[in-house]
């Protein structure tokens, strides 16, 4: 697959696991910074890619699989001896997952990724990259930043000041989960962060959907209602049918129910995205 300069594209850099179901006996591909590029691509965008570290085990093998059957560009993406990172999930009555354990990243915490120049080509190529604080680029980020458009960073729940003070700088867009924030503390964290100069700061509270600010202007989104079977994924939904509609023009507004309606749909099945693999008993 050959890459054209395309405004409208997403490369996902970083993290990847396959999320283990103990009560299901299976495991599903996922990992923030893959699963956005997957879920920006189902989306709409035309393009996305991604690069990462997996390993040369059964998990992945089946990342690099179900890459493939997505049409993801992964001509940068690294295989190394070792356990790809893996995640043991169990979900409660809700829907809503409790992660058991997990081995910490495996193979892509080991080694960590580091830019090559053809790499900070395919960033050129896209223009808008997605990483995430548990990707362990921030190392990076100063190189990716000077060729990209825009870079979106998820911080998920790490509110630590010291550690966003270090990344604002290489970042246009910032994603967290405020999951135990009220309203004061949503208020005050978006306030911090644009004032470090990120021009789009948003949180997502679980049922109490979306609080953003973009260039100074603040927006609110809620849910749409859905009969929930998996609650996995549907943070990286959301972050990825938001940044895909923004790069394929829509507003702000339009791109904010988009990203509700899209994550509502996520939670209707199993798996960030599917392409479950059965884990035969012993």
């Amino acid at each position: 697959m050959t890459l054209s300069k395309n405004k409208a594209s997403l490369l996902g850099i970083g993290d990847n696991v396959v999320d283990f179901y103990k009560d299901r006996s299976e495991f599903f591909p996922g990992g923030n910074a893959l699963n956005v590029a997957v879920l920006a691509k189902r989306f709409g965008l035309e393009k996305a890619g991604y690069i990462g570290l997996v390993g040369n085990d059964v998990e992945g093998e089946h990342v690099i699989k179900s890459l493939k059957a997505e049409g993801i560009w992964i001509d940068r993406m690294r295989q190394a001896c070792g356990e790809n990172g893996k995640a043991v999930v169990h979900l409660d009555e809700k829907g809503d997952r409790v992660f058991l354990g997990s081995n910490k990243g495996g193979i892509q915490r080991q080694l960590t990724l580091r830019m090559e120049e053809v790499d900070l080509e395919a960033v050129e190529e896209h223009g808008c990259v997605h990483t995430s604080v548990f990707s362990y680029l921030e190392n990076e980020l100063p190189k990716i930043r000077e060729r990209a458009n825009a870079v979106s960073f998820d911080f998920s729940s790490h509110l630590g000041m010291d550690y966003v003070k270090s990344v604002a700088p290489y970042i246009t867009m910032a994603f967290f989960s405020g999951s135990k924030l009220d309203d004061q503390g949503i208020d005050d964290l978006i306030a911090t962060v644009a004032g470090l100069g990120v021009e789009t700061v948003g949180v997502t509270r679980g049922s109490d959907g979306a609080f953003w600010q973009v260039a100074g202007k603040r927006y609110r989104q809620g849910i749409k209602p859905v009969e929930v079977t998996d609650t996995l994924g549907a943070g990286d939904s959301f972050i990825a049918a938001y940044i895909s509609g923004i790069l394929m023009g829509h507003s702000v507004e339009e791109s904010l129910d988009e990203a509700a309606s899209f994550a509502a749909d996520t939670c209707t099945r199993f798996g960030a995205f599917g392409h479950p693999y059965k884990v035969e008993e012993a």
